[in-house]
């Protein structure tokens, strides 16, 4: 009887066996059909392609900054237009709020902290921030009160005796991985493993937790930018007013300068990653950044390779003697295209990507840095030149390019190829920024015949 027991367990145990491939290779179960990357909100897909990069224009500076270069570039998501005043404005209040809340943690535990799992009874070391538990700003409790008066400005800074926050006080930290660092294969003594991969350090030194960098960025934009960018100029209303007044919620954000930028793509990475209930949650799969050049000027081209502007025509007007896009033109008379300065976001047609304001309104950030020579010495696939600049780096190297032209352009800024620099610890009211997205696919609708093979 016993040996019957023995074979009958000893059947369903080779039975059992059978599922995992029959001997063959078939990979592991990963349940990879439960894999989708949905198209984020606000975002339009931009095709993978190849397109010669610098081309379609006359260089009339004689500057020799696009030298025509064939390239490929992986398909991605993208923002369909600028990041907005009141889309920059949910960062800052955020940023805000994790701040009282972090505050009034150290008064109430159990009511702004999340201290344990409830189901499974683990620590959170540090403990998290209970977003549910809403802030009374205006607590009538002395405690509460005292605690949150630290984020608002002393009393003798006020602006005529109201109590507002304290800007300088907006700091958002966060933590990122240097990978170029990582991936550097000579060392030197005089690197101080800053930029040595570990696979040629001695053994028994640091670990790869050398290449994490700890940023802390003040997320509030400079509002001043609208004076100190043009002295001899009344943009006080401006100033006073973009920001915050309802009127221009739906305008571009400006004054942002590029370590801000790039502060906002993290922490909209960390937002919908950590929103269980968002329809777009991707399961830290989702990864937001800023454009490299290349795929700013792929996206910009809307499919027309030789075109000199996004809407695939080499006039500014189109046949009803409309312009196209918010600039400078017939040398000064802004109004003439609609607007005087910035305008509303996707206020001109999109172009065939459905991409809105690729040219004017506010020239955008990229994540690239500038130099003049790195179409000829970067790949042809998804080229990129970055440096991550510190403070203590020379000018020169802090520089970042911006592309598309703005509101106090000429038309010759407003073209797909045109570079520009600006210096990464800079606000301009004339700069703003959009994300994007990289396109890690469908996996199953890829490749039929190897989905096939793999789930059949």
């Amino acid at each position: 009887m016993k040996k019957l027991f023995f074979y009958l367990f000893a059947l369903i145990f080779l039975a059992s066996c059978s599922n995992s491939g029959n001997g063959e290779l078939v990979g592991v179960n990963r349940n990879a059909k439960s894999f989708y990357q949905p198209d984020p909100y606000g975002m339009v897909f931009i095709p993978q392609g190849s397109f010669t990069m610098g081309v379609g224009t006359e260089d009339i500076t004689a500057s020799q900054l696009y030298e025509p270069k064939i390239v490929s570039i992986s398909a991605f998501f993208m923002d369909e237009t600028e990041i907005t005043n009141n889309e920059y404005r949910q960062f800052v209040y955020w940023v805000r709020d994790s701040i009282a809340r972090t505050l009034l943690g150290e008064l109430r535990p159990d009511e702004y902290l999340i201290e344990e799992n409830e189901k499974t009874g683990e620590l959170y070391d540090p403990p998290y921030l209970n977003w549910k538990e809403d802030i009374d700003w205006h607590s009538e409790d002395q405690d509460v009160r005292d605690v949150l008066e630290d984020m608002y400005l002393p009393e003798h800074e006020r602006y005529f005796r109201k109590k507002e926050i304290d800007t300088r006080k907006l700091d958002y930290e966060y933590y990122w991985v240097d990978l170029h660092a990582a991936a550097v294969k000579d060392f030197s003594e005089e690197a101080n493993y800053q930029n040595a991969s570990l696979a040629n350090r001695p053994q028994g030194l640091r670990d790869r937790s050398v290449y994490v960098r700890k940023e802390v960025i003040n997320v509030y934009p400079d509002t001043l930018s609208w004076i100190h960018d043009y002295s001899y100029s009344f943009n006080d209303p401006l100033t006073e007013r973009y920001f915050w007044h309802p009127a221009y919620d739906h305008y571009p954000v400006v004054g942002v300068n590029w370590s801000q930028a790039r502060a906002f793509c993290i922490w909209r990475t960390e937002l919908i990653n950590n929103n269980k209930n968002s329809k777009n949650s991707q399961g830290d799969n989702a990864k937001f950044r800023l454009p490299t050049e290349a795929e700013w000027e792929w996206a910009a081209r809307g499919g027309y390779g030789l075109s000199p502007y996004p809407w695939g025509g080499p006039y500014t007007r189109n046949e009803k003697g409309c312009f196209l896009a918010n600039f400078k033109p017939l040398r000064g008379n802004y109004i003439d295209d609609g607007g005087l300065r910035t305008v509303i976001v996707a206020h001109y047609p999109a172009n065939d990507w459905g991409l809105y304001d690729m040219a004017g309104n506010v020239s955008e950030w990229t994540n690239s840095a500038f130099d003049p020579l790195s179409y000829n010495f970067t790949w042809d696939l998804n080229p990129n030149y970055t440096y991550n600049a510190k403070e203590s780096d020379p000018p020169a190297m802090k520089r970042k390019v911006i592309r598309g032209g703005s509101w106090k352009d000429i038309a010759h800024y407003l073209q797909v190829t045109t570079r520009a620099y600006e210096y990464q610890d800079t606000a301009k009211c004339y700069i703003g920024f959009r994300c994007v997205q990289s396109y890690l696919g469908r996996n199953k609708d890829d490749n039929p015949a190897r989905a096939s093979k793999i789930y059949n």
